[in-house]
């Protein structure tokens, strides 16, 4: 997750008392909690506790005195670095303290009182659920309330994630971010003060082949089949007129395993699709659509006389991955970087093996720019469990001195309308070449524009290779 601490507040004592510095921390570029100085040494105490200094990044010192604005500037971005580095740790990041630190953080700064509420959540085909969750429940709690209205067995749950979206004009989805255990889903929602933004329950893993367990279960089937049948509707699964024909034959005959098996040798089935953006792919300011599935990122785009064509990264050969953000500044203005009111400018850059012997930079500028690292990130995990046999496959955690809800009336998850009879689907045409001949945007080493805590090496870069040199 993207954590960065962009701004600070001087603010009056809780008493009228003397002011303090608050240290605006955001993930993904949207404000999580407030907090003081004080209260994340409390927390580092607490990990050393726990965990031992040696594990622990450093923590910026105390100061006897008041700070003046350079010093506050600089504990911020020391403080920045500690919480990302803390975070990406996997045994810190994972911690129900550093965790729960966040959740109460979260729930203090935007004033929710602990009560239990009624959250709305979709499945991909639009369809809602309703779950009886507290404003304080974790997102594995609201996950587990919503397997439990669906009736979806405890063994599935680990192969479904809620996502935050935010619903288009179209009632398309544009994903925001998978939601995490530091966070709680009702404030995250509702403190988006929109009612564009929602909560959407979907798969979480990347592999078809996992399709199989979900398969099995007929709440995983069908919900499995529903998001299929969205994915097509929505266009980000590429169907010929054939195959559409087929797979509407196959659902007026309520097959649904046999609408899923060929669903699954489609083009980008099972992928997320993300807004349309602009790369450095294959020239600079080039308009794509990125999608991402199968241990790769697609680039589409459409060339001279209409025709779309295809470039596909796989994360086997990406050596190393980085997201950067800058607010262009008005013009004449001499401020710091980050202190301007322009927009926030996300960019996704990472390292590709063109060749044997070449590697080179590419850039995606896109405000979904996060979302698409921890889709990387998370393909990346999925590969490295399968390549030393483990499974995705979790058993439902049960909490001691805590019982999951569950509903008297359990809610079936409803079969989608038929696929549109009109609908038609541009085959795609892919780059015949090993992209050698493209000229991309250099951006130099991670060093230049980034510190190495910023940037993302990939482990499966060396541990899997890529036989497709």
């Amino acid at each position: 997750m993207h954590f960065s601490i962009p701004e600070t507040e001087s603010r009056s004592g809780d008493s009228g008392g003397s002011a303090y510095v608050a240290y605006n921390i955001h993930v993904n570029g949207v404000l999580h909690c407030r907090v003081r100085y004080s209260q994340l040494l409390g927390l580092h105490e607490q990990l050393r506790k726990e965990y031992g200094a040696n594990v622990l990044p450093a923590f910026p010192p105390k100061k006897l005195f008041s700070l003046t604005p350079a010093e506050v500037e600089q504990r911020r971005e020391q403080l920045e670095k500690y919480m990302q580095a803390v975070r990406q740790d996997p045994l810190l990041g994972s911690s129900e303290t550093f965790n729960s630190f966040l959740r109460r953080a979260q729930q203090e700064t935007q004033q929710v009182p602990t009560e239990e509420v009624s959250l709305e959540v979709l499945l991909s085909n639009g369809q809602k659920v309703l779950v009886n969750v507290l404003t304080s429940d974790q997102t594995e709690d609201v996950l587990e309330a919503v397997a439990a209205k669906l009736d979806l067995p405890d063994d599935l749950i680990g192969y479904f994630s809620l996502f935050l979206v935010r619903e288009k004009e179209d009632g398309a989805f544009s994903f925001v971010r998978k939601l995490q255990e530091f966070e709680l889903p009702y404030v995250s929602v509702t403190s988006l003060r929109s009612q564009e933004y929602k909560i959407v329950l979907r798969k979480s893993y990347w592999d078809s082949a996992y399709d199989d367990d979900v398969m099995e279960n007929r709440v995983g089937l069908n919900l499995l089949y529903a998001q299929t049948v969205s994915d097509i509707e929505r266009g980000w699964i590429l169907v010929t007129k054939e195959q559409h024909r087929q797979l509407k034959s196959l659902q007026e005959k309520v097959s649904k395993k046999e609408f899923l098996r060929l669903a699954q040798t489609l083009r980008h089935y099972g992928y997320l699709r993300f807004d349309a953006c602009v790369a450095d792919f294959p020239e600079k300011d080039c308009p794509v659509v990125v999608s991402a599935g199968n241990s790769e990122l697609s680039l589409q785009l459409r060339l001279p006389g209409q025709q779309l064509r295809e470039g596909s990264f796989r994360v086997t050969r990406m050596r190393c991955w980085r997201v950067t953000s800058s607010v262009p500044l008005p013009s004449g203005s001499t401020s710091s970087p980050g202190r301007g009111r322009g927009e926030v400018r996300l960019e996704l850059a990472f390292e590709y093996l063109m060749s044997k012997d070449r590697l080179q930079w590419v850039t995606i500028t896109s405000p979904q720019a996060i979302m698409m690292s921890i889709c990387l990130q998370s393909m990346v995990d999925e590969l490295m469990v399968k390549k030393s046999g483990g499974s995705i496959r979790k058993m439902l955690r049960r909490r001691v001195g805590g019982t999951l809800r569950r509903s008297d009336s359990q809610q079936a998850v409803k079969s989608p309308p038929l696929l549109s009879p009109d609908a038609t689907r541009e085959s795609m045409v892919k780059l015949s070449s090993k992209l050698s001949a493209v000229s991309l945007r250099g951006i130099g080493s991670p060093s230049t524009d980034a510190s190495a805590s910023d940037v993302h090496g990939n482990f499966a870069f060396e541990g899997i290779g890529d036989e497709d040199l």
